[in-house]
């Protein structure tokens, strides 16, 4: 069970790193996806342009030359060979799951399932990381309206720690021929 939940954790990391930010939408790339569901690529892109009408543009696009070198630049991806030599499908989180529908196998099915999943936390610590920063802005503003306050408090502490120290007046009896100075 152990070796299950580790390879659980790989398989999530594995997901993970084959996730891209293009068009505003969190991706993956037609070739990672069919690595993941034991397909080859162009098995993939045939069963998509047979059943083309289930991707709309919000769940599958093709990438245009400027987003392939992008991926090439920002990702540790060799090449656009490496990328199959054309320009590649992205698939959104909705095109994962229609290609789980498309492809009918039981691996395609529970790693869509398992994609699917690392979707959803990927967006609950956005969510997560969200509440903190709005958290800090208050704090922020908080301290923000109180600043003079603080800073006053801050002088009069000093004040109290380090007196301004005036010369004193000799305390005692003193003659009359004597100085005040002495």
């Amino acid at each position: 069970m152990r070796d299950n939940k580790q390879n659980l954790i790989v398989q999530e990391e594995y997901i993970k790193d084959r996730i891209f930010l293009l068009r505003n939408q969190k991706v993956m790339i037609d070739k990672d996806l069919a690595a993941l569901y034991g397909v080859k690529p162009i098995r993939l892109r045939e069963q998509v342009k047979r059943n083309i009408d289930r991707f709309p543009e919000k769940f599958m696009f093709q990438l245009t030359n400027d987003e392939v070198n992008f991926l090439v630049s920002q990702n540790a991806i060799p090449s656009k060979r490496s990328l199959g030599g054309y320009n590649p499908y992205a698939f959104s989180e909705y095109g994962v799951l229609m290609l789980a529908n498309v492809l009918k196998s039981s691996r395609a099915l529970q790693m869509s399932i398992r994609i699917i999943e690392v979707f959803v936390k990927m967006r609950e610590m956005l969510i997560f990381h969200k509440d903190i920063l709005l958290q800090l802005d208050l704090i922020e503003k908080r301290v923000g309206k109180n600043s003079d306050d603080i800073r006053l408090i801050f002088q009069a502490l000093k004040q109290l720690l380090d007196p301004q120290q005036e010369p004193r007046r000799q305390i005692g009896f003193k003659r009359s021929n004597e100085n005040n100075g002495n």
